[in-house]
């Protein structure tokens, strides 16, 4: 790779098991409801062998002042700084096979200088496939299965897809442009987004993680180890979520006119008769009641 005094990103390392490797991503600082992006990332680093292969100038991309990096005084003295990285490892999964992880801030600055970095990167190491993850709340129950949008440059690459959005314009992220421009430099992207109940999307919700490894595994053939504290966390969640539930009738009633709109969706879309209107009943109103309750039970455990 030709050195550029302006370029954002230094390969560190050059194994040649990172040529023809899936690029998985998720960058921190956008959407990511129920934290199933991050949870997948925490799952990866916690099963996966991992060598970082690439890292990019953060000073260059990131504001410190809208982010601030914790530092660490010790009695008289400055004793750590926590700087943040943007960094591109090289891992392995369970049966051995080489894909690589981009993680960290998402730049504040600079995104297609950084898209065109990491495009360099796909060429440079021949990458087939990225692949970026999220979670993003959605007007559905807890108990019902977790639905997720599928996106991708071509529409092959498209699986599982029941489409809940005709169009919609959201905020600019960096990893929703990267997956764009790739597209338009005509290599293959896909991206995932799992439907977090967004009464508790500012939870951690490890069943969205496990729904994003799913569709991971899927989409890249990659065989991702499983995780036993991951599945006991759902189940713990899952439990507390139930046990809130059945301590307020008005609640119940919330997650129950939920569940009915959901499966008066589910079957509508079977029937192909609800997909003209190209979007899920989101029951806002209804869902803040329980997002109030939450928020106050949260206080009280607080105060205890």
């Amino acid at each position: 790779m030709n050195v550029d005094p302006w370029a954002l990103c230094e390969v560190l390392a050059e194994p040649a098991e990172a040529r023809g490797a899936v690029l998985l991503h998720f960058l921190d600082g956008f959407m990511d409801a129920g934290q199933a992006g991050r949870g997948v990332v925490d799952h990866l680093f916690k099963t996966c062998e991992h060598t970082p292969v690439a890292s990019f100038d953060v000073d260059q991309l990131i504001d410190y002042r809208s982010r601030r990096p914790n530092l660490t005084f010790s009695i008289d003295r400055w004793s750590d700084f926590e700087a943040p990285q943007l960094v591109v490892y090289l891992m392995r999964d369970a049966a051995d096979k080489p894909f690589l992880l981009m993680t960290g801030p998402e730049p504040d600055f600079a995104w297609e200088r950084f898209v065109d970095s990491v495009e360099d990167l796909v060429e440079h190491w021949h990458v087939p496939l990225t692949l970026g993850f999220q979670g993003i709340p959605m007007g559905v129950p807890h108990t019902r299965p977790l639905g997720m949008t599928v996106h991708a440059t071509r529409p092959e690459l498209v699986f599982d897809n029941r489409p809940v959005f005709n169009e919609v314009t959201v905020p600019g992220n960096a990893a929703g442009l990267l997956e764009y421009r790739l597209g338009e430099s005509g290599r293959d992207a896909i991206g995932l987004s799992v439907h977090v109940p967004h009464y508790v999307m500012q939870m951690t919700y490890p069943a969205a993680s496990l729904r994003l490894l799913e569709g991971i595994r899927e989409a890249t053939g990659l065989d991702l180890p499983s995780d036993e504290e991951l599945e006991v966390e759902r189940a713990q969640v899952d439990s507390d979520i139930a046990e809130q539930v059945a301590e307020s009738e008005e609640v119940a009633d919330v997650v129950k006119t939920l569940e009915e709109q959901y499966d008066s969706f589910t079957e509508a879309a079977e029937a192909d008769e609800m997909l003209q209107d190209g979007r899920m009943p989101t029951a806002d109103e209804l869902g803040a009641a329980f997002e109030h309750f939450l928020a106050e039970r949260q206080r009280g455990e607080d105060d205890k």
